[in-house]
């Protein structure tokens, strides 16, 4: 497998967020995010997992009935991002 530059994982992550831009508020899973961007999951967890500690994205670990996912994740964009597209877009 080949080394990705620092310049290209940025503008994956880039890309991650204007995806999760687009679904709104709506949180998204790890799988599907990974679909929309043309990436292996695993892959796209780690770059979630990067956003999360700049605090870019929230970790959503529970079902809209208040079930707590054991193996799943959903993703959606931080409060502040979210704020910061909107200017932008």
């Amino acid at each position: 497998m080949s080394m990705l530059s620092e310049d290209k994982v940025k503008k994956i992550k880039e890309q991650i967020l204007v995806e999760l831009y687009h679904q709104g508020l709506k949180p998204i899973f790890t799988s599907e995010l990974a679909s929309l961007i043309i990436r292996d999951e695993e892959f796209t967890k780690r770059l979630l997992q990067a956003l999360m500690k700049d605090n870019l994205v929230v970790e959503v670990n529970k079902s809209a009935k208040g079930n707590t996912y054991s193996k799943w994740k959903r993703w959606k964009l931080s409060d502040s991002a979210y704020k910061a597209m909107q200017q932008v877009y």
